[in-house]
């Protein structure tokens, strides 16, 4: 007889797949060191880092369906396979002074896995979780937040009395071991599944899971208002947001004055956050609305944004910042548990990489117009007050999404013209 497992256990699987492939948020440790060995340029490093970001949207989309049909603890040992292999690959490149290499095992074999194993938990938990989706994401994305917060002090430590070839290949074996053990207790609720306590069966939910949705089916879902209008959000949000924390120590110390080890402790703070507003946003979210958060992250960064521009104050800007940051994680929380609420938990594996291709997007268009509206303005004004206006643009979007669900139950069409 089967034994159903511990569903909270599944939901520390989840972050125990997360925390490892989320040290590509500590990649900024590296640049100054590979700078400082190589004297590969600062661009040239932050090549390999721009493409890890853009292929987890890229491979989660094309890889989905594939994905939905190895099941969870096969598609999580790829990803093992894949992230360790990938910064494997960079450490022996930075042995032998390669900088093709390096790019090649860190942005796009390591990119790949950590597409794959950024989806699957996420796509898992929903159907443990049918009665409280945002808290489940909220969940495994968290552990994604944390891992800059972990992993950041283990690799400088490592650092100080490894070479950094020797430390990269160290951390792919403790990655990979850390995604495979977390794999072993990865798989979808068994048919006729239902929560403790829940009077809403989900045995129709397991057994829809067990079939990988069609092209026509995922192309049809790609082509409505509803996921357009979201994919538009998370642009936004994403862009908006991880500017502010690449460029977050120059601003601190620019703007406001912050030393350089105020502006340093700051960065850690942020990854804290970030993960923290994973888990409040989407927690919340179960009961007042996935549309209603959203609506209420782009109120609160429209205004914070502005106020930036306003204020010397150390600590004002840092809750501003800090602000900021929490809505910036809270919406990769909210953006799974938002596609199953609007299009079911069976298709979630299939679609979510093509709503996270927006992640990889913003992440390189959004740096990169704060880096050039600062040049040519000598200042971080222009680029703060672009970032306001975006987010008066995505509550705008936001509100006609929140419409247009209420519409669709009055059957207004769905379709984008």
């Amino acid at each position: 007889m089967h034994q159903t497992k511990n569903r909270w256990l599944m939901a520390m699987s989840a972050v125990g797949v997360h925390l490892p492939i989320g040290s590509v948020y500590a990649y900024s440790v590296l640049i100054l060191p590979l700078y400082h060995l190589h004297g590969w340029s600062r661009s040239q490093i932050m090549i390999a880092f721009s493409l890890a970001i853009l292929l987890v949207g890229l491979s989660a989309a094309f890889l989905g369906p594939r994905i939905e049909r190895m099941g969870p603890r096969r598609a999580a040992r790829w990803a093992a396979c894949l992230y360790g292999l990938g910064i494997f690959m960079a450490g022996l490149a930075v042995k032998i002074g390669s900088l093709p290499l390096f790019i090649t095992g860190y942005g796009v074999v390591s990119g790949v896995g950590l597409g794959i194993g950024y989806v699957t938990p996420v796509a898992t938990l929903v159907k443990w979780f049918p009665d409280r989706r945002g808290l489940a994401t909220g969940m495994a994305v968290m552990g994604f937040g944390f891992g800059s917060l972990l992993f950041a002090p283990i690799m400088v430590a490592m650092m100080h009395v490894l070479p950094i070839w020797l430390t990269l290949c160290s951390l792919a074996l403790l990655y990979g071991g850390m995604i495979f053990a977390a794999s072993c207790y990865l798989e979808p609720p068994p048919p006729g599944w239902t929560p403790t306590g829940s009077a809403s069966p989900v045995s129709a939910l397991a057994a829809a899971s067990a079939s990988t949705p069609t092209w026509e089916e995922i192309r049809a879902v790609l082509g409505t208002r509803r996921f357009i209008c979201l994919w538009v959000m998370v642009f936004i949000n994403v862009g908006c947001g991880i500017s502010m924390i690449a460029m977050v120590s120059p601003m601190a110390q620019e703007i406001v004055g912050m030393t350089v080890a105020q502006a340093t402790a700051l960065v850690g703070i942020m990854g804290l956050f970030n993960g923290v507003g994973r888990f409040f946003w989407s927690s919340i979210s179960d009961y007042f609305g996935r549309p209603q958060i959203f609506i209420t992250f782009f109120l609160l960064q429209a205004t914070a944004f502005f106020a930036l521009t306003l204020t010397d104050s150390p600590i004002v800007f840092q809750i501003l910042l800090l602000l900021i940051v929490t809505c910036y994680g809270g919406g990769f929380a909210l953006l799974p548990a938002f596609l199953t609420d609007m299009f079911g938990a069976a298709m979630l594996g299939s679609i979510l990489g093509y709503a996270l291709i927006a992640w990889g997007i913003s992440g390189t268009v959004g740096p990169l117009l704060l880096t050039q509206l600062t040049v040519w303005s000598g200042s971080y004004l222009p680029a703060l007050y672009v970032f306001s206006a975006g987010m008066v643009l995505a509550l705008c979007v936001g509100l006609y999404l929140f419409l247009h669900l209420r519409g669709l139950k009055r059957g207004i069409p769905d379709k984008a013209p």
